[in-house]
């Protein structure tokens, strides 16, 4: 029931895209290796990327299309080698300068995936979890006044 209620909130006071569709989440769910989560189905089935709090291009939160999820290594730093981060850790969101939360595809708790802080100027050696799920860092993202809520703690 929680993300029903995000969903429709993203819906009510945010900027959606159009849903993606079953065929769109099983090409990319290929492409990439992983199966979205349920946080991240729902997600993705309701809307195919958002942004929080202002459109594009002034928003600080940008929640990327299935199309524009890359693994992080290549996206930060170009190369998809161990050197430049596992290869488990998937860009979700654009936050502005390059700095990315990520989704970490090798880890799972209740069946859902850990959300990471991946700020590009310390990326890989310093990267942290700032959710246990997608739907924990959409509530707490959405009631965070469009501050990024994890640089508080």
């Amino acid at each position: 029931m929680m993300m029903e209620n995000l969903l429709a909130e993203v819906s009510r006071v945010h900027f959606p895209n159009a849903p993606a569709t079953p065929a769109q989440v099983a090409a990319f769910e290929a492409r990439v290796g992983w199966q979205l989560d349920p946080d991240l189905r729902a997600f993705y089935l309701h809307c195919d990327g958002a942004t929080l709090f202002r459109p594009r291009p002034d928003a600080n939160y940008r929640i990327l299309s299935l199309a524009e999820i890359r693994r992080a290594r290549v996206e930060l730093r170009g190369q998809d080698d161990d050197s430049k981060g596992p290869p488990s850790w998937y860009t979700l969101l654009y936050l502005q300068d390059s700095d990315y939360v990520l989704v970490d595809v090798a880890q799972q708790q209740d069946g859902r995936y850990p959300l990471l802080d991946a700020y590009h100027e310390t990326y890989p050696l310093e990267v942290r979890r700032i959710a246990v799920s997608f739907g924990e860092f959409l509530q707490r993202a959405l009631r965070s006044g469009n501050e990024f809520f994890w640089l508080n703690e």
